[in-house]
């Protein structure tokens, strides 16, 4: 049985008076695909920039690996996120958008980087993309240039906000397929935002209804 990875306690988020988030408690465990479903407006966006620490919260812990994590920068927090639209950088080409989080963290040298991007690139099937331009790749050519980013520091959580949007239909079913599968090979835990019911029972080991 997996062991619990991520847990949320009683959190509370408002804006402007407005409560968001109410006495939140969530446990996830680690390698889960978890999808947040629900309607524009329910919170889901609001509970992942929580984990992330793109937003703070009003009450209640988050612990991650079994410690506290409320107070710590997002730079801090071992969780990547994946946004809709992607933010490549568009002076980059596939390699260097790839190779830039380990570079900032100085976590690695040059050969472990290369090494490392060349391992991303095979698993999200784009090798030999190194060269191309964000500009010049399709939407499903960004999107698993943005995963392979956000997975090279190995997070322990990596966060997906609606990251299928922005796909037309036929896309966006097999992207749907070949998320799933890149989540099972690499067994990393998926916390996965859509207000879309068939593709959250498409991809989800469990559904949390917001």
């Amino acid at each position: 049985m997996n062991k619990q990875l991520l847990c949320l306690k009683k959190i509370n988020k408002s804006f402007d008076r407005l409560h968001i988030l109410k006495d939140i408690t969530l446990d996830i465990k680690d390698g889960e695909f978890l999808t947040l479903l629900g309607p524009p407006g329910c919170g889901k966006t609001t509970m992942l920039r929580c984990i992330a620490g793109l937003e703070s919260i009003d009450s209640g812990d988050i612990l991650l690996n079994g410690e506290l994590i409320k107070d710590l920068p997002a730079t801090k927090r071992n969780v990547n996120t994946v946004f809709q639209n992607y933010a490549l950088f568009p002076p980059l080409n596939v390699y260097d958008n790839i190779a830039y989080g380990p570079r900032i963290k100085k976590s690695l040298n040059e050969d472990e980087i290369k090494k490392r991007v060349t391992e991303m690139l095979e698993l999200v099937q784009m090798s030999g993309y190194e060269e191309r331009m964000a500009d010049q790749l399709s939407g499903g050519q960004r999107q698993r240039i943005a995963i392979a980013r956000a997975l090279i520091n190995k997070p322990d959580i990596l966060l997906l906000d609606e990251p299928l949007g922005a796909l037309d239909l036929k896309l966006r079913k097999y992207m749907q397929t070949e998320l799933a599968h890149l989540q099972k090979q690499m067994k990393t835990t998926f916390i996965y935002v859509t207000h879309d019911q068939e593709e959250a029972l498409n991809m989800s080991d469990r559904i949390v209804i917001m």
